[in-house]
């Protein structure tokens, strides 16, 4: 499963009422991935020991590999 299937699974199960709104889930999702992207960036930057491990995390939020479930 791609982590963008799993934060809109989440969403969607949420109490947030945003079921009735065309794009309303993506458009939840879309800040939440950035935060996480710069919040992984940043952590990288600060530690170039756990690049390789932080790089893993960046491909599975960008898409490229699936979350391990």
């Amino acid at each position: 499963m791609l982590f963008s299937e799993l934060l809109l699974l989440a969403i969607g199960r949420s109490e947030i009422p945003l079921r009735f709104e065309p794009g309303a889930e993506e458009a939840v999702a879309k800040p939440v991935t950035e935060f996480l992207r710069a919040w992984i960036q940043a952590h990288i930057e600060e530690d170039p020991a756990r690049a390789q491990v932080l790089g893993a995390l960046i491909d599975e939020l960008d898409g490229n590999k699936p979350v391990p479930v």
